[in-house]
């Protein structure tokens, strides 16, 4: 097991450009099974998650060439459906969540798909209803292996067939497999209370090349004709990771750091630079990048009528529950008081307790909802050993001791790389001090 060691103090100064981001990145990838002919993405993010999806994709016999440090070509022409359906398999996609976006396609395009239940980050329950009965609607039959935790899922002998459906909850990657099953589906489906995070839109543009017929896209109302050939080969770029974005925002703050984010695609950030503003932290928006000057302090905004200010995720335009770690870290050293409330998942704010045993002033109200009093760097963060229990809570520690006074170590940080394409390199080269052990 790899861990971080840290030595907290050293200010950051330069220029960072955010990485592809992961979540497109894994409904673009599983995308690619939906046809036989070439798709080339590029800005594809070195990171675990993605490699690991790309190397399940290989042992389905997708061909995947390299064509540069971000570019991959997928043809998926000869896809070895008895792996598909094979125990390796099941035990590989298992220990991946994104494997979960390969049950649309498999489903759309070979009428069959089976899965075991997904890993993924310990945050509490991450349901897989929305997918299963948005692909039910569409006239598939599910079938549960509750002794081996083995979902399998198929078309009748007519296919699928499209239809209206209204999802229980925006789900981003249950709207993906849908829309990923409807696109190849016979006749019209309407999904209503659909996700339209920019990466949905992606995923919809990136289809829409490739023949694709959908309406509505940027919308929570989409509107998807079923196409009667198949789809064909297309060229996707991934957009910058917007979680990326905003944890080199929080990280500029913590440390009292000069940084610059180069090529933010700001128009797709949505309130993420407004919802650090209202922490105090100053980010200027210079044409595509954002600018975040060294601050001595800053300090939480009120509400209009005096209020604590109460900063909580909610479904696209509103504020993506990924960055919730990354802003209560970033508040321990604030001016004043904030209320996170993190609605989506009921572990995610858990890793506080390492937050409190280093010197953070932190309040768990109950598994939602956490009170962060802001220390204003009266008092720095002690260094402590800690572990990184998910992708985000990993990156609000290794920002935690950044900022804290001595050396600290993170363990388990596989969890960071997951998410996270050579971070302590890349913070290095800003003039941080992180050794990989």
């Amino acid at each position: 097991m790899e861990s971080f060691v840290i030595e907290g103090g050293h200010r950051l100064k330069g220029d960072i450009t955010p990485q592809g981001a992961k979540n497109e990145a894994l409904q673009v990838i599983s995308a690619i099974l939906l046809t036989s002919e070439e798709v080339v993405i590029s800005n594809v993010p070195d990171i675990l998650d993605v490699n690991n999806l790309i190397s399940l994709l290989m042992d389905l016999g997708v061909k995947v060439r390299k064509l540069n440090a971000d570019g991959y070509s997928f043809k998926a022409d000869d896809v070895n459906l008895d792996f598909a359906y094979s125990n390796d398999f099941l035990e590989k996609s298992s220990k991946l969540r994104g494997s979960v976006l390969l049950i649309g396609p498999l489903l759309a395009r070979f009428g069959k798909a089976t899965i075991a239940k997904p890993g993924g980050d310990k945050i509490g329950r991450r349901r897989l209803d929305t997918h299963f009965l948005g692909l039910m609607n569409l006239g598939a039959k599910m079938c549960y292996d509750e002794e081996h935790d083995i979902f399998t899922i198929a078309s009748n002998g007519e296919g699928l067939k499209g239809c209206y459906m209204l999802l229980d909850e925006a789900s981003v990657t249950g709207t993906a497999n849908i829309i990923m099953a409807s696109v190849l589906a016979k006749g019209t489906t309407t999904i209503y209370n659909a996700a339209c995070e920019p990466y949905i839109q992606q995923l919809c543009k990136m289809l829409l090349r490739m023949g694709a017929r959908i309406e509505g896209v940027g919308s929570n109302l989409l509107t998807i004709h079923g196409v009667d050939t198949s789809l064909g080969g297309t060229t996707h770029q991934l957009l910058p990771d917007m979680i990326e974005v905003g944890s080199f925002i929080g990280m500029a703050a913590m440390t009292e750091s000069e940084l610059t984010i180069k090529n933010t695609h700001l128009q797709e950030l949505g309130c993420i630079p407004d919802s650090f503003r209202r922490i105090g932290i100053k980010v200027e928006e210079r044409g595509d990048d954002l600018y975040i000057p060294a601050q001595d302090h800053y300090e939480i905004e009120s509400f209009m009528d005096g209020s604590i200010m109460t900063i909580s995720d909610a479904p696209w335009p509103g504020l993506t529950p990924d960055l919730l770690s990354v802003m209560l870290v970033v508040a321990t050293q604030a001016r004043g008081s904030v209320l996170i409330h993190q609605k989506m998942f009921e572990s995610r704010l858990f890793f506080v307790d390492k937050l409190i045993d280093i010197g953070a002033q932190i309040i768990l109200c109950d598994p939602h909802r956490a009170t962060v009093i802001g220390l204003d760097k009266r008092y720095k963060l002690k260094s402590g050993l800690m572990a990184s229990p998910d992708i985000r809570a990993g990156i609000a520690l290794l920002i935690a001791a950044m900022s804290a006074d001595g050396i600290s170590r993170i363990d388990n940080i596989s969890q960071i790389d997951r998410g996270y394409q050579s971070i302590d390199t890349r913070l290095n080269a800003l003039g941080a001090a992180i050794s990989r052990i």
